[in-house]
C-alpha cells in the first residue's frame, strides 16, 4: 500500500519520504519491523521509540514516522505527523481494509466491573449465535481464539489486525474495555464504537491522571467519540454521579440502569445465596427474570451493564437470559475456589477502597460465621490510596492479615505501613505477613466452617512482580494448594475428619 495512502487525511503531515513508497508492513515495535516496513516512533511512559529509529532502519525500515523534526541524515526517510497515535490509527485501520467498518463494536469503560461486563456481553452476543472478539484485562478471544492480555485495551494497529481477523473469520462484534490510559493516549482513535458502557468512578490511576476531574474527562471521551461520532448507544449507570455527569452529552440514544426508578433498566426483585443470585428486571425492552452462578450486587450491576449494553445492539431478552446464565464465573472476579472445604474461599481483582468496599460487602451477605481479607497494595501507584483501601477492609472484615501485593520498586514493608494506617483508623485488629502465600495460608488455617475467606488484589494475575525480578505467583494455586495441605483436595469430605 502507498504511503500517501496510507495517512490520507491526517492534518499536518509533512512528507519527507517518497508518497509513492510501497509499504509493507506497520510497526511501532522495532523489533517487529520487516523490511519495506513503516515505523512509527512513539514516545511512550517507559521507553522512547525515537531511540530505536537506528534498529528500525537495520532491520529493513522504508520510513520513519514521528512527531519530531527530521534529522537531517534522515529526512529522505522521514514522516512528520501533528499526532502520533492518530497517525498509528489512521495507517493501521487503512492497511487492514477498516475491519471496523463491519464489525460491531461495544466499549466498556469505568474503574470496576469493566471485565465482568465484557465477558457477560461476551456471553450474551455468542447466546444469540454471533462470531465475537473480546479484548479486555485478563485475555483476548478473537472468533475461536484465546490469547493473553498485553494491555486492557490493545495499541489501535493491533486492535486493527484482531478484528482483520476476526471479520475473516466471520465475526460481526467485538466487546472492548476501554481504559482511561487508552482513551488519554488515543488508542481507540478512529474505532466506531456500536454501544458504549459507563460502569462507574472511584479513586484509581491518579499516579497517571494526577486528578478525579482528570481521570473522569478521559473516560468521557469515549462517549464524545475520538475522531468518529459519538456510540449510536450509550448505557449509563446512573446510581454513580459520575455517570449522571454523562447525561448533559447529546447521545442518539441512551439507555441507563440502576437501583433507582429513573433507570431504564432496574431491579424489581433481587435474591442470592451460596449458589448464585436471581433479579427479575425491568427494562426498555420489557420485564424479564433472570439467574447467574454469579454472586453480589457488585455483579447483579454489570449484568445490568450488559443488558442494556446488549439491548443497545438489538439481541432479544431470551438470548440475554441464556447469555447471562451460560457465564459461570470470570477469572478473578469473586472466583470460588472449591475443594469441599467447609468455608467459601473468594480471589478477587479489587485493588482499590471502593472495590474492596464492594466485594466485602457482598461476602458480608452471604457468610454465616466470620469475614476475613488477605489484602495489599501495588507499588509505583497512586499512594494515597492504600489507606483508604486499609480503612475499608477494617470496616468490613472481622479479621484483616494485611500482605505484599507487587510491590515493584519499593520495600513491601512501606507499602504495607501506609495501608495499616487506615486498618488503625477502624480499630480491627490487624496480622501482618510480607510473604502472600503465607498470608493466603494463615486465612486459610484459621477457616471454620461457614466463614467466608477473600482474597483480594490480584485476581487473575499469575505473577507478582518485584523491583529485580517478576516470579509466578497466582492467588487460585495457591490457595488450592493450601487447601489441598489442609486435606481439603478435590473428592475429599465435606468436614475436617
Amino acid at each position: 500500500m502507498k504511503l500517501s495512502d496510507l495517512l490520507h487525511g491526517l492534518p499536518g503531515l509533512e512528507l519527507g519520504a517518497d508518497p509513492g513508497l510501497d509499504i509493507q508492513s506497520l510497526a511501532y515495535d522495532s523489533r517487529r519491523v520487516t523490511p519495506g516496513g513503516l515505523f512509527f516512533a512513539i514516545e511512550g511512559e517507559d521507553a522512547d521509540g525515537h531511540r530505536f529509529i537506528p534498529q528500525a532502519l537495520e532491520r529493513g525500515a522504508a520510513a520513519i514516522v514521528s512527531e519530531r523534526s527530521a534529522p537531517a541524515e534522515f529526512e529522505a526517510r522521514w514522516v512528520r505527523v501533528a499526532a502520533i497515535r492518530r497517525a498509528l490509527s489512521t495507517a493501521g485501520r487503512s492497511f487492514c481494509g477498516h475491519p471496523e467498518r463491519s464489525l460491531r463494536l461495544a466499549g466498556i469503560t469505568g474503574t470496576n466491573g469493566k471485565t465482568t461486563t465484557a465477558f457477560l456481553l461476551e456471553s450474551i452476543l455468542r447466546a444469540a449465535g454471533l462470531v465475537t472478539g473480546l479484548f479486555g484485562t485478563i485475555e483476548y478471544h478473537v472468533a475461536a481464539r484465546s490469547l493473553p492480555a498485553c494491555n486492557t485495551t490493545p495499541e489501535s494497529l493491533d486492535l486493527a489486525i484482531y478484528l482483520a481477523e476476526l471479520e475473516r473469520g466471520g465475526g460481526s462484534a467485538a466487546v472492548m474495555e476501554v481504559s482511561s490510559h487508552a482513551l488519554a493516549q488515543e488508542r481507540v482513535w478512529g474505532f466506531p464504537f456500536a454501544v458504549a458502557v459507563f460502569t462507574n468512578l472511584t479513586r484509581d490511576h491518579l499516579d497517571y491522571h494526577h486528578t478525579m476531574e482528570e481521570y473522569f474527562r478521559a473516560k468521557r471521551r469515549l462517549f464524545e467519540g475520538l475522531g468518529t461520532s459519538p456510540p449510536e448507544v450509550a448505557a449509563i449507570n446512573v446510581d454513580d454521579a459520575w455517570g449522571r455527569r454523562l447525561l448533559e452529552l447529546p447521545f442518539a440514544r441512551l439507555i441507563t440502569y440502576g437501583t433507582g426508578a429513573e433507570a431504564s433498566v432496574r431491579v424489581k426483585r433481587f435474591s442470592q445465596d451460596a449458589a448464585g443470585l436471581k433479579a427479575a428486571l425491568v427494562t426498555p425492552a420489557g420485564a424479564f427474570e433472570i439467574a447467574s452462578p454469579m454472586l453480589g450486587r457488585s455483579n447483579l450491576m454489570n449484568i445490568m451493564a450488559a443488558v442494556a449494553a446488549a439491548q443497545g445492539l438489538g439481541i432479544a431478552n431470551d438470548q440475554i437470559r441464556v447469555g447471562v446464565e451460560e457465564l459461570a464465573t470470570v477469572p478473578g472476579r469473586f472466583e470460588r475456589i472449591e475443594q469441599r472445604q467447609p468455608f467459601l474461599v473468594l480471589v478477587d481483582y479489587a485493588h482499590t477502597d471502593e472495590a474492596i468496599r464492594s466485594v466485602l460487602t457482598t461476602a458480608r451477605e452471604i457468610t454465616r460465621n466470620r469475614l476475613t481479607v488477605v489484602f495489599g497494595c501495588g507499588g509505583d501507584r497512586d499512594r494515597s490510596k492504600r489507606a483508604l483501601m486499609g480503612e475499608a477492609a477494617g470496616s468490613l472484615a472481622d479479621s484483616v492479615i494485611l500482605t505484599s501485593d507487587n510491590p515493584r520498586s519499593e520495600d513491601p514493608l512501606t507499602i504495607m505501613n501506609d495501608a495499616l494506617v487506615g486498618i488503625q483508623r477502624t480499630g480491627k485488629p490487624c496480622i501482618l505477613e510480607v510473604e502472600r502465600e503465607s498470608a493466603i495460608r494463615r486465612a486459610l488455617s484459621q477457616a471454620h466452617p461457614g466463614d467466608v475467606v477473600v482474597i483480594a488484589g490480584k485476581g487473575h494475575e499469575t505473577h507478582q512482580i518485584f523491583e529485580a525480578r517478576t516470579v509466578p505467583f497466582d492467588d487460585r494455586e495457591v490457595a488450592r494448594r493450601v487447601l489441598n495441605d489442609l486435606g481439603y483436595a478435590p473428592g475429599a469430605a465435606d468436614e475436617r475428619s
